[in-house]
């Protein structure tokens, strides 16, 4: 090669060296700036699958065809509490689910027992026992018992109707009274049939009270005794429930609710020559009103009764307080503390036509734990 067409070459070579190092700044911005660009978008994007998949094409890569998909997570929404069975649904089984899973005894009236009770105008125109000089104390022992089942299948009767057997014994116990060797000074047996209508309505369309129930009953009371201390009668009656639930959709917080029953009724006449107390709608009146209030794991109730007449007016009131007991190893959630005040006519059947003043404090079976 001749010195002219090497340095020719040369020339050329010099000029595209010169030219690239004069244009490389240019050239590494620009694509400095696209790559910076590229990186902004792809970390702008929300979704976390399309912005990785922007990532790999912009480093170049590519998923092979039969590469596994990642599915999208999604994250999960916090599930719903179920709705809590209110008190009036769980003791008459209204709720269509619960009552699949009901025991086949359900409470019924209050079990509990009085341990200690005083009454300072006891009854002292009625026989004790056998012995003639026999009086009661003022201090005794009271407790109930009571409960009730279905007896008919769903659906036999009809959608929304039960038919349930009911059974209640209440006796007073002169306990303290060992002079006359403690006797049982009374004890009342209370079978009854009822027939329960399920209703759901809102009473006056006021949002106060939801209908809930009518129960059609007959009821049976006597004390088992011979005369002259024999005691019966014999009563239809119906009883209308109401409930008002202030919380049901917040069960953290606790129960808090009102139940509302009120029940009329009828006394099945019975011949002159063998009614024992032909007298007793004058004292025990002609129904009651009963309201129970539960908060939490308290329970407060008051019943209410009266003749409803202006002369020689009679009636009674009971008011009934259950409450958490602080020891635990007494397995509290299935033992409360109960306080009674009864003040009236009827607390039994052998004081239906005395009145009694009465105050007693014990333990109550808690409903709220069936």
């Amino acid at each position: 090669m001749s010195v002219e067409g090497f340095m020719g070459r040369w020339r050329l070579h010099l000029l595209i060296a010169l030219a690239v190092l004069f244009l490389w700044p240019c050239l590494a911005g620009s694509a400095r700036a696209g790559l910076t660009e590229d990186l902004n978008r792809c970390a702008a994007e929300t979704d976390d699958a399309k912005r990785l998949s922007c990532y790999d094409k912009v480093a170049g890569h590519t998923q092979p065809a039969n590469a596994a998909v990642i599915p999208e997570i999604v994250p999960t929404e916090k599930p719903v509490q179920p709705v809590f069975i209110s008190m009036m649904e769980r003791l008459w089984d209204l709720d269509p689910e619960s009552r699949k899973h009901s025991p086949p005894i359900r409470p019924y009236r209050p079990s509990y027992i009085l341990l200690a009770t005083y009454n300072n105008t006891p009854n002292e125109n009625t026989q004790l026992d056998v012995d003639p000089d026999a009086k009661a104390d003022s201090k005794e022992v009271k407790y109930q018992i009571s409960g009730k089942a279905r007896i008919i299948p769903d659906g036999f009767l009809g959608e929304h109707i039960d038919v349930w057997l009911a059974y209640t014994q209440t006796s007073f116990w002169q306990l303290y009274n060992s002079a006359f060797s403690s006797p049982f000074r009374d004890t009342n047996y209370e079978p009854e049939g009822i027939i329960t209508w399920r209703t759901n309505y809102d009473l006056f369309d006021l949002g106060l009270l939801n209908g809930r129930m009518i129960n059609l009953g007959f009821d049976h009371q006597s004390n088992g005794r011979a005369r002259p201390s024999s005691r019966s009668w014999n009563r239809v009656y119906a009883e209308f429930g109401f409930e008002k639930v202030f919380n049901r959709t917040n069960r953290e917080s606790g129960r808090n609710e009102f139940n509302l029953y009120i029940k009329p009724w009828f006394r099945i006449p019975e011949s002159t020559g063998s009614d024992d107390n032909p007298d007793i709608d004058a004292y025990l009146g002609y129904g009651e009103i009963l309201g129970v209030y539960y908060w939490r794991d308290h329970r407060f109730e008051i019943m209410f009764r009266n003749n409803l007449r202006i002369n020689r007016n009679k009636g009674a009131v009971q008011l009934g307080w259950s409450f958490p007991l602080p020891f635990h190893w007494l397995a509290h959630d299935r033992i409360s503390g109960y306080i009674q005040y009864f003040n009236g006519y009827g607390e039994s059947l052998l004081d239906y036509n005395a009145s009694s003043n009465r105050i007693g404090i014990g333990v109550m079976l808690p409903t709220w734990s069936w």
